[in-house]
Formats: structure tokens, sequence, C-alpha cells
């Protein structure tokens, strides 16, 4: 199914095989219409004008590639673009998303809803769409999955617009995120769905080091929804755009997420690394 290369476009230009154009440019129109080449994505985290964790992301995208077509990826060469354009276009806090098919590389700032501190304070809104993902661990539009996400996304629940989906897959089993990885954290241990299930995210992989430095270990196991107790249990997701954000309510469940003590306290080492991480790029930006 035919998707275009470029969408939820915000700020001032974009990089289009090399060269800077503005958004009010004519080639803005062409690319925000659907083509029919594979296209391969990533959308990478600015904080303080660094890009959060962009080794990993190009390496997945490498992965993607591979996985499907296996043409040749400059990672040093979208590196290179991708800063050039956090600098051409200023930007220091957002989204910019990387876009490659085998003959375009194309890099804009994405509009992407970021949380709020409400909803780290008190849990998202998340509605349950039933879809089991093909090939989940490479990362490419999917026209038939993109469509059904963006039409769920408009239907409110009992709590009004989810702010999130989570996946089911044929059981009822709850798997993932729509754009995250989802856990529960159930008799202080954390689960998460096999790998073979899930797209493996950038912020995952961070999340994984958080929970080293709590001393815990992730365990494998998925669950329904009606499977989990409201009063103890808690449910988050991680990714690029919300780092962790736990969820309250997964359509009419509802659960005290966000004053989950294991929870606090994975999201408190999770914000050290990454600060850690942006202190360690800021000094090699310069010099």
């Amino acid at each position: 199914m035919a998707y275009p290369l470029m969408e939820h476009l915000t700020g001032k230009g974009y990089l289009y095989c090399g060269k800077y154009y503005r958004v009010r440019s004519e080639l803005t129109e062409s690319l925000q219409k659907p083509v029919e080449a594979r296209i391969y994505y990533e959308t990478v985290r600015v904080k303080d004008g660094v890009l959060l964790f962009v080794e990993d992301h190009l390496q997945r995208l490498v992965n993607s590639v591979k996985g499907l077509e296996n043409f040749p990826v400059n990672t040093s060469k979208i590196l290179s673009e991708a800063y050039s354009f956090v600098d051409l276009d200023g930007v220091k806090d957002g989204s910019i998303r990387i876009v490659l098919t085998n003959e375009v590389l194309l890099i804009h700032q994405a509009d992407i809803t970021l949380p709020s501190k409400e909803h780290f304070e008190n849990g998202i809104n998340t509605s349950i769409l039933n879809w089991e993902r093909k090939t989940p661990n490479l990362k490419i539009f999917r026209g038939d999955y993109k469509t059904r996400v963006n039409e769920k996304f408009k239907e409110e629940n009992s709590h009004g617009l989810p702010f999130e989906l989570v996946l089911t897959d044929n059981e009822g089993k709850l798997y993932e995120g729509s754009m995250s990885n989802l856990f529960v954290i159930r008799d202080g241990k954390v689960y998460s769905a096999p790998d073979s299930k899930i797209l493996i995210g950038i912020t995952r992989k961070r999340v994984m080091e958080a929970l080293k430095r709590s001393g815990l270990e992730l365990q494998t196991g998925t669950f329904a929804p009606e499977e989990l107790d409201p009063e103890t249990d808690a449910v988050f997701v991680s990714s690029t755009p919300f780092d962790i954000l736990p969820v309250r309510f997964i359509d009419d469940y509802e659960f005290r997420s966000s004053g989950n003590e294991v929870l606090q306290m994975i999201s408190k080492m999770y914000q050290q690394y990454t600060s850690e991480y942006i202190d360690a790029a800021m000094r090699a930006l310069n010099g």
C-alpha cells in the first residue's frame, strides 16, 4: 500500500537528498503524496540540540534495510546530514524524522505530540487495538497498519481520546504500543513481550539499563488486561517521544501505575542515564 515519504511535517524546512528546502517549496507537496517505494524511517528525539541515542537509531535503520532489500546505508553521511539539519532548522528540543528509500534520504522535523507534565504525573489514557504485526523487528511504513492506527486514535473511549494505543495479539494478550514498547510490573517484577513479537525500541534498550541500575531483570511475559490487578499491578510504555510513561487507563481498565514505587525508581534511573548521554554528546560536539 502506497504511503507518503513525508508526514507530520513541522519546522522551517527539510533536507532532501542533501539539499535544504524551505517548507513553502514546491517540492513539499509532492513529498506528501503516496509513493510505491518501500520506506524506512527513524524518529529521533532532539534534546538540547543532541540527537538522543542516534547511534542505535541508525543501526536499526541498517537492520531494517538488510531485512528486506540490503542496499548500502551510509550511516556516517546520515549522521552528518542529520546534525546539519538540526543546525539549519535551529532544532533544540523536538523530534526529527530520518526517511530512507533506495534512492532518497529525507530529514525533517516531525510534529509529534509530546507528553505533558500531567501525563507523567497521572498516567495516560490508552485504547486497545487488536493487531498482529508482520515482521515487527523491521521499521518500515506499512500503509494498512498506519491507516488503522490513525482511525483508532480518533475514536474516544470512556476517558476521551487515547494518547496511545495498546496492541493485543489474537489471544487477547497485550504486547506492544502502536508507537511504543509496553511493560507490566507485577509483584515487583517487570515483564515485556518476547523480542520476536515486538519492535526493539531504542528507549527500551535504555529501560533495560535503568532496570539494571535498579537491581532488576526483565522477565518475558504477556497478560490480557482482565488478568491484571488494578490495585497492585502497573503498566508503562517507553518510546523515543515518550521516554517512560505510566499508563492509567487501558479502555475501561484503570491502574495506579504512576504511584508504583518500582516504576518511579526505573524512571529516575532512566533520566539519570539520559542526562549522562546528553552531557557526553555535548562535550563531543563542542570538541
